[in-house]
């Protein structure tokens, strides 16, 4: 890569990186750049999956105050993000390269919905609560695992479906929710990572550039981040989403 076409990698992976920190949906930041720079298609997701790894670490510290008394869930949806990232990272070794395209815009136009209706659904959550259904039971754990299975896959609005889900079934503050949604991304993009430096081909130059500039990115995005009120938050996620799912509907 020339000296100006670095600079736009890394500053998309900043922006990638503060993107990621607040909902999620970076990918759609630095892949398209890599694909404008003229990396094959499967080159580019795996370059850039890797160089999002530091960024979402980054970004889980950041709200390391919000995971206070969540190691439970953690632990329990961690187990199906690391197996659902793995079969979706084996997926993209395997599967044509736009095997999940049309069902993907509807995963990321249904989790939006469910980010706006959750404070409804929240309501009806707390009438009919039951004893040992405080984190949303069997089809929660298995909502959380076919979500890493895409974000193995390809990743981009991986954290608006976690959220979505989420604020749909567990009662909990919007930030602390999203602490756990970075933290469960970090596991998904590590373990693809892992494979791909395995079996695959990577642009060590795109993948260092990017990692470098999500690092800055989800650190500043998680300072301020943190302090969007839920609506806001809310709202952004919303923004976000929609418009991932327009970008990926005219691929």
């Amino acid at each position: 890569m020339e000296a100006l076409e670095m600079v736009a990698v890394g500053a998309a992976g900043v922006a990638a990186g503060g993107l990621n920190a607040v909902v999620g949906s970076g990918t759609l930041i630095t892949f398209p750049t890599l694909l404008a720079f003229g990396f094959p298609p499967v080159l580019a997701n795996v370059s850039n999956n890797l160089g999002l790894v530091p960024g979402t670490l980054s970004a889980a510290y950041g709200y390391r105050r919000e995971m206070k008394g969540q190691f439970g869930r953690l632990v329990r949806f961690g187990t199906a993000s690391l197996v659902g990232g793995l079969i979706g990272a084996l997926l993209l070794l395997e599967l044509p390269a736009d095997a999940f395209q049309a069902v993907v815009p509807v995963l990321i136009l249904t989790a939006c919905v469910l980010v706006l209706l959750q404070p409804r659904l929240n309501r009806r959550l707390r009438n009919r609560e039951e004893p040992g259904k405080k984190d949303g039971g069997i089809l929660l754990w298995c909502g959380v695992l076919a979500t890493g299975v895409y974000g193995g896959y390809f990743g981009a609005a991986q954290g608006v479906l976690l959220m979505g889900l989420f604020g749909a079934t567990l009662l909990d503050d919007l930030q602390r929710l999203n602490a756990v949604k970075n933290v469960l991304a970090s596991i998904v993009n590590g373990v693809a990572a892992v494979l791909f430096i395995v079996v695959a081909d990577i642009d060590w130059t795109a993948a260092g550039l990017i990692a470098a500039g999500s690092t800055v990115g989800g650190l500043v995005g998680a300072r301020y981040g943190r302090r969007l009120p839920p609506t806001v938050m809310r709202g952004f996620i919303v923004v976000v989403g929609v418009t991932a799912s327009v970008l990926m509907l005219l691929r």
